[in-house]
């Protein structure tokens, strides 16, 4: 294994995917290629983006998810650090296709809630492993 996709998001649960995908690279000689999708949150208010152009709305959420990236990458040695990436879309297809193009050896991402709407369409996490081309593990 040469290549993990550690897929990375603002939740409580991703220091525990970052620390579970350092340690399997540890184990596998492995590089860590961090990963975030950007796509519009459903809380974003209205009245935030009136008069915001879609790009410049895309960029700052691009350059948070950069920012958010770069601080997760201080936990990460650097012997195992493989680079940052961060693709505007869905999360599900966005990390498949992520993985596809970059030839990682495995995705690596965090379980998520099981709320009404999880439910109803499938988390992330499930819907990557229907879906990947590849392994993957999903961290608790």
């Amino acid at each position: 294994m040469k290549t993990i996709l550690t897929c990375l998001d603002a939740s409580p649960r991703a220091p525990k995917v970052l620390a579970t995908a350092v340690d399997l690279a540890r184990r596998t000689g492995s590089r860590l290629i961090l990963f975030r999708s950007v796509g519009l949150p459903p809380e974003l208010a209205r009245e935030d983006v009136i008069g915001v152009s879609p790009n410049a709305l895309v960029d700052k959420l691009v350059d948070a998810a950069k920012e958010g990236l770069a601080r997760f990458r201080e936990d990460v040695p650097p012997e195992l650090q493989g680079g940052l990436e961060v693709r505007v879309g869905t999360p599900w297809n966005a990390i498949c296709a992520e993985a596809t193009a970059l030839g990682v050896d495995l995705i690596v991402i965090g379980s998520h809630g099981y709320g009404g709407i999880d439910r109803l369409l499938g988390t992330t996490a499930a819907k990557v492993v229907n879906h990947a081309d590849r392994s993957v593990l999903v961290v608790r």
